[in-house]
């Protein structure tokens, strides 16, 4: 049950469908069905709809200047940004495009926005290397951040653990957190964190929703334009799932 709402993504999303419509219209032998599956697979990889939806799900935030940012007790960042390479049984880290969380949050650590520095322990059972925190760390203290104002949390696999460990580390309910993820993410992110009873002020990152003017590219299909409806689909199963849930 725990990991429902990781694996029906998977089942439920553009490309699931596309390929049993386009099977079934080979095993039917109905061109009509094939075409259909071909339709769906192009509409999803147009630009001009996963912009919209991109925009769609980050459209209640916007970028946020570090100066006007009201103080807290401690920085949360969230993982989701590191990727494992193994080679020759070597664990190798590299960060993907929401890098701009650990550095937001570093950041905000040096204009002295608070005293702490959270990072989630983020690992999955089939995952490889250390856990995602513990690789954050010893990038921020490269970056001088002290050890003492870093705080690591224990292994958590998704957001609704994250904000229990994190829940965990405090002694009081007066304890109030700087979140920071994706602006995609921050509205469940936010209610996740705000059902555990942690007084949040978010701090979105990492905008996807493109603000350039419209071109004929927009509709030209592309993998990059696939990828991010996938995402929307996603992202929605997963408010659907929290929204249910709390």
């Amino acid at each position: 049950m725990i990991y429902l709402h990781k694996i029906l993504p998977l089942i439920i999303s553009p490309l699931f469908f596309v390929i049993i419509i386009i099977s079934l219209g080979i095993i039917l032998k109905s061109k009509k069905i094939s075409f259909l599956g071909i339709l769906i697979f192009l509409i999803c990889s147009l630009p001009i709809l996963s912009n919209n939806l991109i925009y769609y799900l980050e459209k209640d935030y916007q970028p946020i200047d570090v100066s006007k940012i009201e103080d807290a007790n401690a920085v949360v960042v969230l993982s989701g940004m590191v990727s494992t390479i193994k080679k020759n049984d070597n664990f190798f880290y590299e960060f993907n495009d929401s890098i701009d969380r650990i550095l937001k949050g570093v950041e905000l650590i040096k204009e002295n926005k608070a005293s702490y520095l959270i990072l989630t322990r983020g690992i999955l059972p089939w995952s490889n290397g250390k856990p995602e925190g513990e690789v954050l760390k010893d990038f921020v203290l490269k970056l001088g951040i002290e050890k003492e104002k870093i705080i690591l949390t224990n292994n958590v696999q998704n957001t609704d653990q994250e904000a229990k460990a994190i829940k965990k580390l405090f002694t009081s309910d007066d304890q109030k957190i700087i979140l920071i993820t994706s602006a995609f993410h921050m509205p469940r992110a936010k209610k996740v964190f705000e059902a555990a009873k942690i007084k949040t002020i978010p701090f979105p990152v990492d905008f996807r929703s493109s603000s350039g003017n419209f071109t004929l590219l927009d509709l030209i299909p592309s993998a990059s334009a696939f990828s991010n409806t996938s995402h929307f689909i996603r992202e929605v199963q997963g408010r659907i799932y929290y929204e249910l849930k709390y």
